[in-house]
């Protein structure tokens, strides 16, 4: 009433409008500037209309990342003699899990063994109750090369040889050890070293996630990378089936691979429960009681931070927003999805070229193992050598976590990785109703992801899932650390070995699997 009465007022007329002018310019100002910090802002971010083509050019990321002077390499740098002829005796390892917690396991298991000076026992494979399955290394994995491979770094055989005490054969009993979740060297280096030397030979089992994955020793960091990217080759079965599929993927163009993780075992684990009927509910609230510790989850907090796996549907609305059109060829690599065809029905709508190892190529060998190690390994095969690699849900996925680690070390090949947590907000206002700039936000979501570059790994990334710096070199760095190894380091360590070999550290002259089976 005061400020009414003010107005009223016959002498207050003038002021009353050089004030409402003032307020007028101010409010313009205010609007001009906050105009100017968005655009600079938005800019900066690769936005407005040349700087999103720049930043998210269809044909750059069909292409590949950029590497920023960077190749992989993971050969020593250092003085790294060859294991000597006398260990401290033999290691056995039982690594469970899926295929890529295994493939993880036996990197770990090649580390340790270097670090005790032990003779690596050929590593079991766990035939777990999800997978039901019994290949074992040899059938998954080429064990000569493996063992070939790994001849600078570390002594493997098959089975733990006998001996002959007394003018009597005798059998050496691996004493069994459950070693600490992420033990440090020195636990190897002490308790476990001490049980090989009092009995010859020790059994750690279970053997997932044993070893501490920060090291701050960069040779053996190297020696991971050694494993997993150059010894650790599929068998030649799983290295032709994965190529037709590729090939036949190729024949038409670019295709994309995505893995989607949108299943029942990481919709228990997320605790999202709310967007299925009451009986799927009932199925996810079981599982989850029965898999995991007891702990209260509360959907739309875990919903709002990006906890949840994205639903199908939101997957396709990213990659829509990002430009790509409904002719792009994706293959899926996924286990079965919970909740049906309903959840799949918008996504093929957006895109009607999905495809997966049984339909690209209906073989009898993966058609009588589709849920196995096999199809889990050709799975991870194409994923590697697709143009582009999406993984809607990377937190405890070995298999996307790996991935995304292989891709960076095989030429820094564009991957699309989503944040969940910078996304969740986007997709909860469109559940509201709120459309206007959908997909311009989820743009700038994207933009401020990385798309396959090298890039600081920041926790909880795992080595496993960026070994950058330690896995890769330049030529002419400003870090001394981070020069290649010498041309001649493959003679280097033949020497130190005394035989010949062939090359580890070969440039890679195409995109043929074996190739990146090799590497």
């Amino acid at each position: 009433m005061r400020r009414q009465g003010l107005y009223n007022r016959q002498h207050a007329k003038q002021a009353g409008a050089v004030k409402g002018m003032i307020g007028r310019l101010l409010i313009a100002v205010v609007v001009v500037i906050c105009t100017i910090s968005f655009l600079v802002l938005w800019t900066s971010n690769g936005g407005g209309p040349s700087g999103f083509r720049s930043e998210l050019n269809l044909d750059k990321l069909w292409r590949g990342a950029d590497s920023g002077g960077w190749r992989p390499s993971s050969a020593p740098r250092s003085n790294w003699p060859p294991p000597p002829r006398e260990t401290n005796g033999y290691l056995r390892v039982r690594c469970n899990g899926g295929l890529n917690q295994q493939r993880t396991a036996i990197c770990n298991a090649v580390l340790a063994a270097r670090i005790m000076n032990a003779a690596l026992v050929l590593p079991e494979l766990d035939a777990n109750s999800f997978w039901h399955d019994d290949s074992g290394f040899r059938g998954i994995y080429d064990v000569e090369h493996f063992i070939m491979s790994l001849r600078y770094d570390v002594k493997i055989v098959e089975k733990i040889p006998e001996i002959r005490k007394n003018g009597k054969t005798k059998k050496i009993k691996a004493v069994q050890l459950r070693p600490p979740r992420d033990a440090p060297i020195s636990w190897y280096t002490t308790d476990a070293l001490a049980k090989m030397k009092e009995h010859g030979a020790i059994y750690l089992t279970p053997f997932s996630h044993r070893l501490a994955e920060e090291i701050d020793n960069p040779e053996y960091q190297r020696l991971r990378c050694r494993v997993n990217y150059h010894a650790l080759r599929f068998k030649t079965n799983i290295i032709k089936l994965s190529q037709s599929i590729v090939d036949k993927l190729r024949s038409q163009g670019h295709f994309m691979s995505i893995h989607l993780r949108f299943e029942m075992d990481m919709l228990a684990f997320a605790g999202c429960f709310d967007i299925f009927n009451p009986k799927e509910q009932e199925i996810l609230k079981k599982y989850r009681k029965e898999n995991f510790a007891p702990k209260k989850l509360v959907y739309e907090e875990r919903r709002a931070i990006g906890k949840c796996p994205l639903t199908p549907e939101e997957v396709g609305l990213i990659l829509r927003a990002m430009g790509f059109n409904n002719s792009t060829k994706i293959y899926l690599a996924a286990g079965e999805l919970f909740g049906g065809e309903r959840f799949m029905k918008p996504f093929r709508a957006l895109f009607p070229h999905l495809e997966n190892h049984s339909s690209v190529d209906p073989a009898d060998e993966l058609a009588e193992n589709t849920q196995g190690l096999l199809g889990s390994a050709v799975d991870y095969m194409v994923c590697l050598l697709s143009d582009i690699f999406m993984p809607t849900y990377d937190g405890p996925s070995n298999f996307a976590n790996n991935l995304l680690g292989h891709r960076l070390y095989y030429g820094f090949r564009t991957t699309i990785r989503p944040d969940r947590k910078a996304l969740a907000p986007i997709f909860i206002d469109l559940e509201k109703g709120r459309t206007m700039g959908f997909e311009e936000a989820v743009r700038q979501a994207m933009l401020n992801t990385n798309l396959g570059g090298p890039h600081k790994r920041i926790p909880p990334d795992s080595f496993y899932t960026n070994s950058w710096p330690e896995c890769f070199c330049q030529t002419s760095p400003k870090n001394p650390a981070h020069k290649c190894p010498p041309d001649n380091v493959l003679e280097i360590l033949n020497s130190q070995l005394g035989e010949a070999t062939d090359d580890l550290e070969s440039v890679p002259q195409s995109n043929s699997t074996i190739y990146v089976a090799e590497r």
